[in-house]
């Protein structure tokens, strides 16, 4: 698996065009966006998205977002592109924002885990976007490393996770978000937020000229085995247990950190690796702690560094101390929930 190194302000064209002509040809390559790395192939050959679920270890009714580089290319891929469609991408693309749409036939159902609808969305990320125009095709793109574990922000990440299952990395430094984008639903009379991110309900609904938005990703987080199995959902990032370090993820609310202090001082004294992501000291000695920015962007965009960071280390515990639960740490507050579950 080779990388090579592009930059992010001006990418070489040389580079672009062999990253283009492997996805053109069915294979895979990583390349950044502003949220996190994703693992692209050519959304059109659905022998080359096989290649992304065999890869990641995906399970085959989990979907995947497809990357577009232009409105154009969006409303190709869609049945029908309603008039929301419309005005949450003029507003928020390119961006951290996908939406989901009715899926036009062209779209292979292996991209969409069966299901009749497809997430669509245009990256801010200058090499992203110019690889899609180089390549000439839509790309699928899920994270870049193996299923359920915890989403590449470099390209480090990305080789560590996945090996040799890549044909190519492109490495354009650490992504600038930091997690997944907002996964909208539009296929209804009311947008609903099936996975969410740093564009917040309260941004969608202005922008939908609604009250308020539906927000059915906590279902998801809970969501039986079983009913996992049966249903195909319609968005990635929905299927319990995700973004997780193999360390086992301890959210705490800001009370009770004086008890997980005590936690992590006896798992330290058993010879256990402890880290920790909080706001304030734990005051434990032996603990790997990390002290976290009170910006949700900022947050944001070191969480699974950090978390790569510990994992690394070989963390057995990871002590969070619980963000707000306000709106705008709504996508935070998510993963971090998510990384929890056993």
């Amino acid at each position: 698996m080779p990388t090579v190194r592009v930059s992010a302000e001006a990418p070489d064209a040389a580079i672009l065009e062999t990253a283009a002509g492997l996805l053109r040809a069915g294979r895979l390559v990583a390349f950044p966006t502003e949220t996190v790395y994703g693992l692209g192939a050519n959304a059109l050959d659905a022998a080359a998205v096989d290649r992304i679920y065999e890869a990641k270890g995906r399970p085959p009714i989990n979907p995947l977002i497809v990357h577009v580089a232009s409105l154009a290319m969006a409303r190709e891929l869609a049945v029908e592109w309603p008039d929301l469609a419309e005005r949450l991408a003029r507003r928020f693309w390119p961006g951290p924002l996908t939406l989901v749409v009715r899926k036009a036939d062209r779209v292979p159902g292996v991209v969409t885990g069966g299901g009749g609808t497809v997430g669509l969305r245009m990256p801010a990320h200058p090499v992203a976007l110019a690889l899609i125009e180089r390549a000439g095709i839509p790309i699928a793109a899920p994270s870049a490393n193996r299923s359920n574990e915890i989403s590449p922000t470099t390209a480090q990440h990305v080789e560590r996770s996945l090996g040799s299952c890549v044909d190519l990395v492109l490495d354009g430094g650490a992504t600038t978000v930091g997690i997944e984008s907002t996964v909208v639903d539009v296929t209804g009379a009311a947008p609903r937020v099936l996975r969410p991110g740093m564009i917040t309900a309260i941004e969608i609904a202005r922008v939908a000229n609604v009250a308020g938005v539906a927000d059915v990703a906590s279902a998801g987080r809970v969501a039986a085995p079983a009913r996992e199995a049966a249903e195909a959902p319609r968005s990635p990032g929905m299927l319990g247990k995700h973004y997780a370090p193999r360390g086992r993820v301890m959210l705490v609310p800001a009370r009770e950190l004086d008890a997980a202090a005590d936690t992590a001082r006896r798992d330290v004294a058993a010879g256990r690796r402890v880290g920790a992501l909080v706001f304030t000291s734990l005051g434990v000695t032996g603990v790997q702690e990390h002290t976290m920015a009170t910006d949700p962007g900022a947050y944001a965009r070191h969480l699974y560094a950090t978390l790569h960071a510990l994992d690394i280390a070989g963390c057995e515990l990871i002590i969070v101390e619980e963000p707000p639960r306000s709106e705008e740490w709504r996508g935070v507050v998510d993963r971090l929930q998510r990384a929890t579950l056993a």
